[in-house]
């Protein structure tokens, strides 16, 4: 969680003197350092944040001999750490040969208190593991032919692209065993086709290749990988032909290049298609302002692209300053992210619990008497029935009272209630699994539902087989 202080008074009384001993020191930000953790974390962290925070984040491009080129520069303008460090695979024969100085980056950046995200600029199946950019390169173009081999199981082009990601596993293995969650980017602007991956819609396009890329790594045992898929700004409408399913995305992400921020209806179209995951800006040339931040508040991270932090035509000092020091953006040093922790940071952390229909789950009549149904009700801007604490302990807290499956039963249709709370109870016992948004009751396995999937005022709530439907998706405070 934020760190309490006055950002503003910091701002304006100390980030003189902090500029100065970064250009002596090279600045490291103070740091609430990570400990190893599941993917399941991240992914709870940035659920847990979703519409109330964003993630500052830097990316760090050619060279993988300097993995932290362009986060220092974004140390020496703003006085802090972004709180997400970008790497690369690349392409490049000095860069690859440097894929393990990279490596050893993203676990002291993970280990220092920072998320790490990984991109992939690939080259194509048929090369060999390095090349160039341009000619024969990443912006190479395969035939239809070749991609039609290459997205087929077991033909020459998909074996080598198999070969390809192989690549990659040693050094993603490296990080898992670091307890490293890796943010991890393939296929990455897949809806444009500037890239020999990219600009195929449809069932056996670009997506596929997505599918097949999961597959292969789920296959090779690496479970620390949060599967971010990404699109460019243009074209939003067609998301749908990009889009590989919701079992195969963990985060949805945008790359803002056609304009230089992000419009409201890109990020609608974002929260559309993600269904309720985490989005994010996975890349952008301009930090995003704190008046962007206001008006899209969902934008779990935005990582600004290398060099372009510093290009007059999208950044200035200032801006980048404004952007760092917004309400909303955390850097490193102002969260933290814990094994087991839950979203929002870890710990405990209280507010509205949201479902079907934007409302919220409450107390009714705001009663705290052992028995009192709870239910989906209009969201009320200061209720203090709709205030629950998500505790380590796995309960859920409003009224001083703990959510409740009456009588212990498992049958479908069992009624959920407020009652004291008793320490180990597993009638009070919540799971939350942040892929399907489903809060579970681990002792029968049911999914808390609002009853007769409706919306209405006073729905009451009950334990149902998990199906996956909207009735049985909820947000975290």
């Amino acid at each position: 969680m934020r760190t309490p202080r006055s950002r503003r008074r910091w701002r304006s009384l100390a980030l003189t003197v902090v500029l100065a001993l970064a250009s002596v020191t090279g600045l490291a930000s103070p740091a609430q350092a990570f400990p190893a953790a599941s993917r399941t974390d991240l992914i709870n962290y940035l659920t847990g944040i979703s519409g109330r925070y964003t993630l500052s984040g830097q990316h760090n491009r050619e060279p993988n001999s300097d993995p932290t080129k362009y986060t220092r520069v974004a140390q020496q303008i703003t006085g802090q750490t972004p709180g997400l460090w970008g790497g690369d695979f690349l392409f490049a024969p000095s860069d690859v040969a440097n894929r393990q100085t990279m490596v050893n980056e993203a676990i002291r950046q993970w280990q220092g208190g920072s998320v790490v995200a990984l991109t992939w600029h690939m080259c194509p199946p048929t090369v060999g593991s390095t090349c160039g950019w341009d000619t024969g390169g990443v912006l190479s173009h395969l035939s239809d032919s070749q991609w039609s081999q290459l997205v087929t199981n077991g033909t020459a082009l998909n074996n080598a692209f198999k070969n390809r990601l192989a690549e990659a596993v040693p050094y993603l293995r490296r990080l898992q065993n670091a307890g490293v969650p890796v943010l991890w980017r393939p296929v990455h602007e897949m809806n444009d086709g500037w890239s020999w991956w990219g600009g195929r819609p449809g069932a056996n396009g670009s997506r596929r290749l997505y599918q097949i890329t999961r597959d292969y790594f789920i296959a090779q045992g690496l479970t620390n990988l949060v599967w971010v898929w990404n699109v460019k700004d243009l074209n939003m409408g067609a998301l749908g032909d990009y889009w590989p399913g919701s079992g195969y995305v963990d985060v949805a992400s945008l790359d803002v290049w056609v304009k230089l921020e992000p419009s409201a209806s890109d990020y609608q179209a974002m929260l559309n298609v993600a269904g309720g995951k985490p989005i994010s800006l996975a890349e952008v040339g301009r930090a995003p302002s704190p008046a962007l931040l206001d008006a899209q508040p969902r934008w779990t991270w935005f990582m600004v692209w290398a060099e372009w932090l510093t290009d007059p035509a999208y950044n200035t000092n200032a801006s980048v300053q404004a952007s760092y020091f917004g309400p909303r953006v955390l850097n490193r040093g102002e969260f933290t992210i814990t094994s087991g922790g839950g979203g929002g940071g870890g710990g405990t952390r209280t507010g509205k619990i949201r479902g079907l229909g934007g409302k919220c789950v409450d107390v009714a009549a705001a009663a705290s008497a052992n028995g009192t149904k709870v239910q989906l009700y209009t969201c009320d801007a200061n209720g203090t029935a709709q205030s629950w604490t998500v505790g380590t302990d796995g309960t859920l807290r409003a009224l001083g009272k703990c959510m409740d499956v009456v009588g212990g039963a498992s049958a479908d249709g069992t009624k959920v209630q407020i009652w004291d709370c008793v320490s180990g109870n597993a009638n009070q016992q919540w799971s939350y699994d942040a892929a399907t948004r489903h809060l579970v009751n681990p002792r029968t396995g049911k999914c808390l539902d609002a009853t007769g999937q409706s919306s209405a005022d006073g729905t009451p709530l009950q334990i149902w087989t998990c199906t996956g439907q909207n009735n049985q998706k909820w947000t975290l405070p």
